[in-house]
Order: C-alpha cells, then structure tokens, then sequence
C-alpha cells in the first residue's frame, strides 16, 4: 500500500502522517508493506520523517521541477512509478492537490477513484474497503474495486489520527528517477497567500470560533474574532450558510461542502446543525453550543449547550474569560512538540546540529512575523524531554 506524501514550503503535511498511521493498521491486515511515496525538489530528512511514522518502504522522485505542485510533472512521476514498482493500492489525502492529482493517476492507470473517503477496512478478501458519505451525507457508502489495479482512494484529513512518531525504526529509501517526457502546461506567475501571514488553518487550529446565519449581518458575525483571540493557536470558521453570504471565505468552511476539523474546542455559535456540518466537526474534543432554538440538532454533538440569542450571549462570554484571567489552551500536535524557539537561523541550525549528533530527530519550524523572524525547534513528542534536557545541559535555555 502506497501513501502519497504531501509536503508545504518543505515540511509534510500532517495529513500525511494521518494516512501513514491508518495504511500502518491496513498494512498488517493485509500482511503487506507501508510504503510511502515522496515527490520533491530536496528531499533531506523527510524520507526519514516517513519512515519514523510507519513508513517501510519510501520511494523519493527528488529534481527541481518539483519545487510546487505541477498536476502534468506530479502525474507522470506517480504512473511511471506505479508501472515499475506495481503496488496494490494508492492512497492520496483529499487535499486540494490530492484531489487534483489522484483522478489523474488513475485515469492513467486505468482503474477505479474512491473520493473523500471517511473510513476504510480490509475485506475477507484481502481488499481494501473504502467508506464514503453519500446522499449528502445521510448514508455512508462502502467501495470495493475487485477487478482493476491499483484500488485507489483520497480520504479527508482529519479523520485518521496522526501516526506516532518512532525515530528508531529503520526502513528503505528508494530513489526513482522518471523517463523524460513530461511537460509542464503552465506557468508559475506568483504565490499569494490566501490569508495573513500569521493565520491558523481551521484543519490545523486547537480552538475554533464558529458562526452560522443567525449571527443575522457581517458585523454580528465578526465578533468571533474577538473569542479566537482569546485563545492561542485558534481560527475563525464558518458553515456553509455563512460562507454564501461572503462573511467568510471558502478555505473557514466547515462540513460536507468544506473541511473536515477536530480541535480540542470548537466553539458552535448561531449554528442550527445541518447534518452537511456536523460531519465536519462532531469528532472535536469538546464542542460548545449557542443557539436559540433548544432543539436545535447542534445540541446532538455538543458537551454544553446554551440556549438564548448568541448576540447576546456571545459578548457577555468573551467578557466573561477576559475578566477571569483564564489560562489560554495551547495544545502541542500529537506528533511534534517545539522545544525551543531560535531567534536567528544561525543559532537554529547550531542547536540543529547538536541535537542530531545526539541521536535525535529534530525539525526546524519557521516562527515569527514578517521583521520579527524566529525559528522553533520541533521535536517527536516521545523525544522532546530528553532533548530538551540535552538543550540544557548545553546551556540552552528560553
């Protein structure tokens, strides 16, 4: 089983450590190898990263041209590597490129896509079983290719938990270099950012400020980035009703038509609970609802309720834990845990260095804003204490 690695200005993605962490568990149903697949221009320590999250086997297409995404070189490179190494399934995350690039392969290869997938499993058959809401999510549909090669599917981010990291195993790195052919049909002109330089994506937030339609105008609306602020690593989201009217934009939608997202909070305000939106956050830590209408479907999901008008409810609220000096969540990801934060690159790659010749797995982070520039030094969760010790008795300190 192959997983298709997806990396952002150099560092992967974590939906590729949830999809390494499920194809770990399918792989040893299926008693075959994980393998990963890493198109890159450089691809430095992350073969290592893959492999450390479960990867057995990493294949690398490493050369320049991959530096972004590029549907026609990404492609070519995916089918010439299947052709060679023939696996007996792809998996791809159902990411904007994900979903760009798997219909390609597999109108290539000439096999089956099973799209957006939400839960998998393995048959008697030793098939792989892709599950799939349908109907607009009122039923979940359950896929099954028995005939062609490779059985091929993306599935959402945020439904897998990520793989655990082990810096101690070990596995095989594979380079593969594509026959020339290939051409690309489009020109890189720029790269703009579709939001500040400091946002938070919703699928990668801790807490999440949500609003629906009862919010009644943009103004009401805006009060949620008053409670995200509140909060340390937080975004502000919205559904489908919310996004139609332009208070938000398509990349904050949650639910069905949007992103899927587990934060440790999600804050559910103005929001009725079509089931469309509720398959999107219900797996949340703890969900907190407003709305005025008790019976309200929103309330199904949520741990606590509440029950009046979130124009007023909402301003009293946020008034509320600025004045009990709340302690501010700020959850570490279950894979990664910043040890320390470097206020020049140069001091960076010196504690960079120190800690990988003690053995550990370290990932440097960019931190900061645009003239305040730092860098945080990332480490497995499972390591980060020992290294932090070694960090200190170097004298390093915060």
């Amino acid at each position: 089983m192959w997983v298709i690695a997806e990396q952002e200005n150099g560092q992967l993605m974590n939906v590729t450590f949830e999809l390494l962490g499920a194809a770990k568990e399918l792989c040893a149903k299926l008693e075959e190898k994980c393998c990963a697949v890493l198109v890159t221009a450089a691809a430095g320590e992350l073969p290592q990263q893959l492999i450390a999250a479960g990867a057995d086997v990493v294949y690398v297409v490493e050369d320049a041209k991959y530096a972004d995404y590029d549907t026609e070189l990404y492609t070519d490179a995916i089918c010439q590597l299947s052709k060679k190494y023939d696996p007996a399934s792809i998996m791809f995350g159902a990411t904007d490129d994900g979903r760009d690039l798997a219909p390609r392969v597999a109108a290539r290869l000439h096999t089956g896509l099973c799209a957006d997938c939400t839960a998998l499993d393995v048959t008697d058959d030793k098939l792989v079983a892709w599950t799939r809401p349908a109907l607009g999510g009122n039923i979940c549909a359950t896929i099954i290719c028995d005939v062609n090669r490779p059985q091929m599917g993306t599935v959402r981010p945020k439904v897998f938990k990520p793989a655990e990291l082990d810096n101690t195993r070990t596995g095989e790195v594979i380079a593969f270099t594509p026959e020339a052919g290939a051409v690309s049909r489009v020109e890189l002109v720029k790269k703009e950012a579709l939001s500040s330089e400091n946002a938070v994506k919703i699928d990668e937030a801790d807490m999440i400020a949500a609003g629906g339609r009862g919010f009644g105008s943009k103004e009401k609306f805006d009060v949620l980035e008053q409670l995200a602020a509140l909060f340390e690593n937080s975004a502000v989201a919205g559904t489908r009703a919310a996004i139609d009217e332009g208070w938000l934009t398509h990349s904050q939608q949650v639910g069905q038509s949007g992103k899927s997202v587990t934060p440790h909070i999600y804050f559910a305000c103005g929001i009725s609970g079509a089931i469309q939106h509720l398959s999107g956050m219900k797996d949340s830590d703890i969900i907190i609802a407003i709305n005025k209408d008790a019976e309200a479907p929103i309330f199904t999901v949520a741990h606590y309720g509440i029950v009046g008008d979130v124009n007023v409810i909402l301003p009293k609220l946020i008034e509320k834990i600025k004045a009990s000096n709340y302690l501010i969540y700020r959850r570490h990801s279950s894979m990664w845990k910043t040890i320390y934060i470097a206020h020049t690159e140069e001091q960076a790659q010196k504690i960079k260095q120190m800690l990988t010749e003690n053995g550990f797995l370290v990932q440097l982070k960019s931190a900061g804003g645009k003239h305040n520039k730092a860098y945080e030094i990332c480490l497995p969760v499972s390591e980060a204490e020992d290294a932090y010790e070694v960090l200190c008795e170097n004298k390093f300190q915060y």
